[in-house]
């Protein structure tokens, strides 16, 4: 190691660290919610990324002074989120020091980086000082949520800290500190619940279902069913919770969704977990259109477990070579990647002659998970085997129905979330096998 003397240090050695492990940051990130990544595929691109933030943690305090402080006042978040990591992951108290000082003054572009560090934070030691910024006069309403959203990751949201919030006037600070809550398994006053299912943004009624259904408020289950009735606000979450629980005339009312254009991806993404054979038949037809084949596809196969590859696949086309000319470019076109832009087109007509021969072999009322019959171990092996996009709604699934007793964080380390999965392995299966609408209270 090099010795901490300004004169000796390798600086072209860190700023590589920095350079490299921002740049991988942004392939971490992105792969969390990708279609076609697996747990094990995060775990490689983890390795590399945190080999580069272990690089710079051995510089210590010189390195940390001279390029990880200047970078926490970036403007590129990837930096902010790796200089903060390497700050949190110093075995000094500087380190993580450093990381709150910035909170309070930091600009808004840079809190979600900021969060996304602290979340991932390798000690909660190493966060006591972040309760006592929800106290401080004058603090901005921006970091209210970034502070009540790192509690209840990292397992610090207290009744003390958190529940003054959850009927906060702003919607983001109120929604923050449900999740934090929830995520706690904080009891919540049925009340503030209901007076958050009401809500205009989506996001605080979202947050008030989790919590509510959580907690086993019936209210929270009726806004469901309510968001997607004919003339409802709809919402990917609603259709998602509705396709996992719902009964028949659940169903009905998201095949119903697909009718619409606005309605219709948010409906396929629910119809995917549904499992159900009716939802794979809508899907067959929706991969005739061109705006939602590939989200048709990627649902299709999350029932039957069809991979859409090979000849059940449309061969992509080449990018052309060359620019194109200046006025022809779109220069207000948004160039950032969703993460459905990775999943394949399906050839119709091949799929649908396998679906034909495969169809009478299932059972109507049976729910599917990757073309075999859902019992609470499929679910568990779904968080292990499927694409790491679905993953996220499998573990809020897996929530719900153990009322938050076994939580699965899907945007945290890969160690983490296999320690989690492996306790729940060893959990009765009792706890989770309920259906997460059953035995509401008014």
């Amino acid at each position: 190691m090099a010795k901490h003397t300004g004169r000796l240090l390798h600086w072209n050695i860190y700023e590589t660290h920095l350079d490299e492990a921002a740049f991988r940051w942004t392939q971490w990130e992105q792969a969390l919610d990708a279609p076609d990544f697996t747990l094990a595929d995060v775990a490689e691109l983890e390795e590399q990324f945190t080999a580069h933030v272990d690089g710079l943690v051995l510089g210590r305090e010189p390195v940390a002074r001279r390029l990880l402080e200047p970078a926490l006042e970036s403007d590129e978040p990837e930096r902010i989120a790796t200089a903060a990591l390497a700050l949190l992951r110093s075995e000094e108290p500087f380190g993580p020091a450093s990381v709150l000082a910035a909170l309070p003054s930091a600009p808004i572009p840079a809190l979600l980086p900021l969060q996304r560090a602290l979340e991932l934070a390798p000690s909660s030691a190493s966060l006591a000082g972040l309760p006592s910024l929800l106290k401080q006069e004058g603090v901005s309403p921006e970091l209210l949520p970034l502070v009540l959203e790192v509690l209840g990751s990292q397992g610090l949201a207290t009744a003390e800290v958190c529940l003054p919030f959850v009927a906060h006037s702003n919607p983001q600070v109120a929604a923050a500190g449900l999740r934090a809550a929830s995520h706690s398994r904080l009891p919540i006053a049925p009340s503030v619940v209901q007076r958050a299912l009401d809500a205009d943004t989506h996001l605080l009624r979202d947050a008030a279902i989790v919590a509510g259904l959580q907690g086993g408020h019936r209210g929270a289950w009726a806004a469901c069913q309510a968001a997607a009735e004919p003339g409802g606000s709809g919402g990917r979450l609603p259709l998602l919770l509705l396709a996992m629980n719902g009964d028949d005339r659940d169903l009905k009312l998201l095949l119903a969704r697909l009718s619409g254009e606005k309605s219709r991806p948010d409906a396929l993404w629910a119809l995917g977990f549904s499992g159900r054979v009716a939802a794979a038949d809508a899907c067959v037809e929706h991969m005739r259109h061109e705006p939602t084949a590939a989200l048709a596809g990627e649902a299709f196969s999350a029932i039957t477990g069809l991979p859409i590859e090979a000849d059940f696949a449309v061969p992509k086309e080449e990018p052309e070579e060359g620019l194109a000319p200046l006025e022809e470019e779109d220069l207000d076109a948004n160039l950032n990647l969703k993460p459905e832009d990775a999943l394949p087109i399906p050839n119709s007509e091949k799929v649908m002659a396998w679906w034909h021969d495969i169809r009478p072999r299932l059972d109507a009322k049976q729910r599917y998970l990757a073309g075999t019959p859902f019992t609470p171990q499929a679910l568990l092996d779904g968080l292990v085997n499927m694409p790491m996009r679905r993953r996220h709604a499998l573990a809020l699934e897996l929530a719900l129905r153990s009322r938050g007793a076994i939580q699965v964080p899907t945007r945290r380390w890969v160690a983490t979330q296999v320690l989690t999965w492996t306790e729940a392995r060893t959990a009765p299966t009792s706890l989770y096998s309920r259906p997460f609408a059953e035995g509401l209270r008014g």
